[in-house]
């Protein structure tokens, strides 16, 4: 029996995943057990999930150290990958967003200074806007760099908004819409095709109830 591994993003959304996972018939009980391991296997089912870090799931399947995994639409177009994007999941549903303090008036006459951590995707937008900008890439706390006068507005991912206003900012833009995504490994997609249509096949009908 091949065996199938499952790249999993740690935290609230993989336990999502997991879930849509089991319901399709693809369950593996020692996951839920309250512990710290980070592989888990079911052998009658030749399959196997682990946990890594969101950002890192694609780099796994791409590598083929995953045979399938699930990670957010930013990350593909961020790092754009070579893997096979298989399905949305309808989950872990959010945006790419510009925001700004309230009040903020672009000037072009001089570039738009922009802090984010998704570089490429801000290049890509503001590019297509023929704006010049002026990127400060920052790993976190991207939202005190518009109060410190860092930069004019920032690029980020926005769930509900409400850190933005804690911090007296707004979005003021909606670069695209964000969910979950499966993918695959290009040389697995060949060589277990069969079971990774399977999967694909019944997350897609869970992905239809939800």
């Amino acid at each position: 029996m091949k065996v199938i591994d499952v790249a999993l993003p740690k935290g609230r959304l993989g336990e999502k995943v997991y879930d849509l996972f089991e319901a399709s018939g693809y369950e593996c009980p020692s996951i839920k057990e309250d512990n710290r391991k980070l592989i888990f296997e079911n052998k009658d089912l030749g399959l196997r999930f682990f946990w890594v870090k969101p950002s890192d799931v694609a780099i796994y399947v791409e590598r083929g150290a995953a045979d399938i995994g699930v990670c957010g639409k930013d990350i593909l177009l961020e790092y754009d990958p070579d893997v096979y994007e298989l399905l949305d999941l309808k989950i872990g549903k959010c945006r790419m967003a510009v925001a700004a303090k309230d009040g903020f008036k672009d000037d072009s006459d001089v570039p738009l200074r922009v802090a984010t951590k998704f570089s490429k995707i801000t290049e890509d937008f503001y590019s297509k806007k023929c704006r010049e900008i002026d990127i400060i890439h920052l790993n976190g706390s991207i939202e005190i760099a518009p109060i410190l006068n860092l930069s004019d507005v920032i690029v980020d991912i926005v769930e509900t908004g409400k850190t933005l206003y804690e911090n007296n900012l707004k979005p003021i833009e909606t670069i695209m819409p964000i969910s979950a995504r499966l993918i695959s490994n290009k040389a697995s997609y060949q060589f277990k095709n069969e079971i990774i249509e399977d999967i694909k096949e019944k997350l897609s009908l869970q992905v239809k109830n939800l």
